[in-house]
């Protein structure tokens, strides 16, 4: 299957970066900002409510100057002592966030497969509206088998 320019992109999930379970929370957003997914696994800190937790990645989601179509965001992740913050944005207006341990390397190809994941599993089912909240289970069991994965 292909979603983005270029190669191919394997059915079968990228290499771990890490050994352990170092995800920590992943948030889909759809191009206006509403969350459509939030997972929590291995949170260290709580000092944030649920909603003032999403306003603020949804902040962080509109990084940057709006592109042209085609040109891309050249805003991936960023590190601090406490987390990684890995970022990706399809071309339809999806955010994928992923914040894992800081250890974690590139996680580019995992967002990739994530929102691959996201397709099939979500908007190729009939029955789900645009912008309303992820309720498949199978993509949140798929979701949670490849993150514990990679992280």
């Amino acid at each position: 299957m292909q979603f983005f320019g270029g190669s191919e992109i394997s059915p079968s999930p990228p290499a771990p970066t890490v050994s352990g379970n170092n995800a920590h929370m992943v948030y889909v957003f759809n191009r206006n900002g509403v969350c459509l997914l939030y997972r929590e696994w291995n949170r260290p800190l709580h000092t944030l409510n649920a909603q003032q937790d999403h306003k603020l990645i949804a902040e962080r989601g509109n990084l940057g100057v709006p592109q042209l179509p085609g040109q891309g965001c050249s805003f991936h992740s960023f590190r601090t002592n406490t987390y990684k913050l890995s970022f990706m944005e399809t071309p339809s207006g999806i955010k994928i966030i992923l914040v894992t341990h800081p250890r974690t390397g590139d996680l580019r190809d995992s967002l990739k497969y994530i929102y691959n994941l996201y397709v099939d599993y979500v908007m190729k089912n009939p029955l789900y509206r645009p912008g309303s909240p992820i309720r498949s289970d199978l993509f949140i069991t798929t979701l949670d088998q490849y993150v514990r994965s990679i992280a």
